[in-house]
């Protein structure tokens, strides 16, 4: 291929990193993946993005010349592939949003749908084990200046909804209002029922775990569960996986049946909002492991409304909470009882749920939770 296609991928990676998401680098790996997943006639068509991530039909005609049927194509194929988002506003007017490479976009989309194993996607996941690697790279050549200068300002991605039920009493897990919290208006969330979230929506679908999918193509398959099928979108966002072939609508009794299976297997309860704007309606869950989740395993910023606090009268020192917990926040301290790193704690209340003494309750404490692996983890 040459030197200069080369160049309009390389622009063409430039601009998908100006729609959001995690930005990547513009490597050499990073252009193979849209050469992997783009042919060059549709790249003009991605250069009108520059500069403005969502665009109408009006707007993309003035900018590339194109005829509405030509735009259609570009957006038929693309759409398949997760980089555009092509769904009309409230309003009714059709909407064509550039999507990023990672978080939300081809990544998770392209393997949210339901695999075939095949050489294709094989192919593009060992891509993105190189991209992987890359980031890595990054983190560990700039890692005191990523957690000291990055991290403390990095907006939540997205927030912890706790489980609410023990599963060895079937009580509800204790809740404890602290009255004395000062919640910043901008952080009070008013579902914190996975359930009540499932409730408002009557257009759900559900697609694979990308982050699992992602692992077992690259035969390093999860080691917590073997569930797959439960990543949630909600709404407009629904529609477009459901469209598109990543997901498939259900009904709002087989998403909560979903839901009980993957807390059975201590999955985390992670919810999206459009834009990170968390006043806004979910548009996704997540039920995260923590053996392969990409938030477990990179600098993450995550909204959280509990603390796990336990009660060392209760506690036992059996160490299911420890085993339990996604981020952790949990150990054993001298005496053999659990504690808990609260910078850490997400407030996911498995450690709650799982206990089997019942010694774990939940604080109210709104607050954002910053974390970032060891430095170990990229070396």
């Amino acid at each position: 291929m040459s030197e200069a296609i080369d160049e309009r991928y390389k622009k063409g990676v430039e601009v998908i990193n100006s729609a959001g998401g995690t930005p990547v680098p513009v490597t050499d790996n990073t252009v193979a993946i849209l050469k992997y997943i783009v042919e060059e006639k549709h790249l003009d068509f991605i250069m009108a993005f520059k500069g403005k991530r969502s665009q109408t039909m009006e707007q993309i005609k003035e900018a590339t010349g194109f005829s509405e049927e030509e735009i259609n194509e570009h957006v038929r194929v693309l759409a398949k592939t997760g980089l555009i988002m092509n769904q009309p506003s409230s309003s009714g007017l059709m909407i064509f949003r550039l999507m990023p490479f990672v978080n939300v976009g081809v990544y998770e989309y392209t393997f949210m749908k339901k695999l075939e194993y095949n050489d294709w996607e094989k192919g593009l996941a060992k891509l993105y084990k190189k991209l992987n690697e890359e980031f890595k790279g990054r983190m560990l050549a700039n890692y005191d200046a990523i957690v000291k200068n990055y991290l403390p300002r990095m907006r939540p991605i997205d927030r912890t909804v706790p489980y609410t039920e023990n599963f060895e009493s079937g009580d509800n897990i204790n809740i404890v209002i602290d009255k004395e919290i000062e919640v910043p208006e901008e952080k009070i969330i008013s579902t914190q029922k996975v359930e009540e979230i499932i409730q408002k929506f009557d257009e759900i679908a559900v697609g694979h775990c990308y982050c699992r999918h992602f692992r077992d193509l690259v035969g390093e398959s999860c080691k917590q569960t073997d569930i797959r099928e439960n990543c949630f979108t909600f709404g407009k966002s629904a529609r477009y996986t459901t469209e598109q072939g990543f997901a498939r609508m259900i009904s709002k009794e087989e998403a909560i049946e979903i839901l009980k299976k993957s807390e059975k297997d201590g999955l985390v309860h992670k919810a999206y909002h459009p834009n990170m704007d968390f006043k806004r309606d979910e548009d996704s869950i997540c039920n995260c492991c923590s053996d392969c989740c990409g938030q477990s395993k990179n600098i993450t910023s995550n909204l959280s409304s509990f603390i796990a606090r336990v009660d060392h009268d209760l506690c036992t020192g059996c160490g299911t909470c420890v085993e339990k917990c996604y981020s952790g926040a949990k150990e054993l301290n001298d005496e053999g009882k659990a504690e808990t790193n609260e910078e850490r704690c997400i407030g996911c209340g498995i450690c709650a749920a799982f206990c089997p003494e019942g010694a774990v309750s939940l604080v109210e404490k709104p607050r954002i939770v910053r974390l970032a692996p060891p430095r170990s983890n990229y070396e």
